[in-house]
């Protein structure tokens, strides 16, 4: 087993956190059951760092998955990494730490090893909405981003959260960012693959010490229908022959050749599955590796394709992905 076990990075506040993690944004098809169960099934495969979110609305399935394999003594908490993020609507000072409370009741924790602003812009809190929408459009807020950040480093402070950073947030955000926080986000989560490789995005986190962490690697193909993007939709990218062509070449599965090319890059990797022999597949991808002319192949497949946009917002001035 020792090969598969999920190597790990240092941030730059010293915490160590794994390169393969189980992603579990689902689409609403997923049964509480199907979902506590594949996040069991993924401990026992040995996976070592969980992803969720508030507004993934499975953290107490999650919980009780996390609560079942302690009991069982397969795992410690201090063996597990657990990500959440705090959602658009809890944006306001006084809600920064009412939806981490929240998250952590839901998972039956008392601390999180990482807590991520979901997105840099903020939506009204509006009730229990996800997404609160007055005539069809989505009610945006107008706090800062870099006020949510002194939220978030009062956070850590507390001790119940180790590790603070951001998600989808783009290298202007990031400048922004770092030029008044006393604290650096230790990690962006964003979503990479060889449709959309980002190079200047990677490379301007690798020169801040900011690690990144990869979201749908596979270009989301079970994104809900009505989030298809016709026909420059990353969907297929599991089929793309060049993807095929090394992955026979190495004797694996396209999935696990696109793991690896994150893994390579020393970039984090968080694929969902709710498939048992998926979640077990995606592991065994740390006995081999990619070599310069495989890696050259794969960056060549970039179409800027994003599967995530949520263009409702692409007016405001703080939506990332102009």
């Amino acid at each position: 087993m020792d090969e598969e076990r999920p190597r790990k990075i240092e941030l730059n506040d010293g915490n160590f956190m794994p390169l393969l993690g189980l992603g579990t944004w689902k689409s609403k098809s997923t049964s509480s059951e199907q979902c506590q169960g594949a996040v069991e099934t993924a401990i026992a495969a040995g996976y070592r760092h969980l992803d969720t979110a508030h507004c993934y609305r499975n953290e107490v399935e999650l919980g009780k998955a996390l609560r079942s394999k302690i009991q069982q003594g397969i795992i410690r908490r201090q063996d597990m990494f657990v990500v959440s993020k705090l959602w658009c609507t809890y944006f306001a000072p006084e809600d920064i730490p009412v939806c981490l409370n929240k998250s952590l009741s839901d998972l039956q924790l008392d601390y999180l090893d990482l807590y991520l602003v979901h997105f840099p812009v903020g939506l009204q809190n509006i009730g229990d909405e996800l997404f609160p929408e007055k005539d069809g459009k989505l009610l945006a807020s107008d706090i800062d981003y870099v006020d949510v950040w002194k939220g978030m480093e009062a956070l850590k402070a507390s001790g119940k959260v180790k590790s603070i950073g951001v998600s989808n947030f783009s290298i202007l955000q990031l400048e922004r960012l770092l030029s008044v926080a006393k604290v650096p986000p230790a990690v962006n989560q964003v979503e990479l693959h060889p449709y959309l490789v980002q190079s200047d995005l990677i490379e301007y986190c690798k020169s801040k010490n900011i690690a990144l962490t990869a979201y749908s690697p596979f270009g989301s193909p079970e994104r809900p229908k009505e989030m298809h993007r016709g026909n420059k939709d990353p969907e297929k990218l599991l089929e793309d022959p060049v993807v095929g062509e090394i992955a026979a070449k190495h004797r694996r599965t396209p999935a696990q050749v696109l793991l690896r090319y994150h893994i390579e890059q020393n970039i984090v990797v968080i694929p969902k599955s709710v498939k048992p022999n998926h979640i077990l597949e995606n592991t065994k991808i740390f006995d081999f590796s990619l070599d310069e002319e495989d890696m050259r192949a794969l960056r060549s497949l970039n179409r800027g394709w994003k599967a995530c946009m949520l263009e409702q917002l692409e007016n405001h001035p703080f939506y990332p992905f102009k």
